[in-house]
């Protein structure tokens, strides 16, 4: 009978995955914290960051994996650095 002893299959380095909120709905959750706060609806939001209307709920859903570019187009929109829509 073979075993491998690679370290990668020994029982000390077998890792434990807690469940954790997905980055894009941590962003999407952000992301609507942050328009509410300002009192903007979706499509107003849309507008402010020239956008297409149907991708903010997308967004805010964490159905979208954003570009650089839109996440930039949001905080210009939200009147927030970008590192406020990683933050809770």
């Amino acid at each position: 009978m073979y075993v491998d002893s690679s370290p990668l299959f020994s029982s000390q380095h077998i890792w434990t995955f807690v469940p954790i909120m997905d980055i894009k709905k941590k962003f999407g959750k952000q992301v609507k914290k942050l328009r509410l706060e300002k009192g903007l609806s979706q499509e107003k939001l849309a507008y402010e960051a020239e956008l297409d209307r149907t991708y903010i709920p997308s967004i805010e859903k964490g159905e979208r994996n954003v570009s650089i570019t839109v996440i930039e187009k949001l905080a210009k929109a939200l009147k927030v650095k970008i590192t406020d829509l990683f933050s809770e």
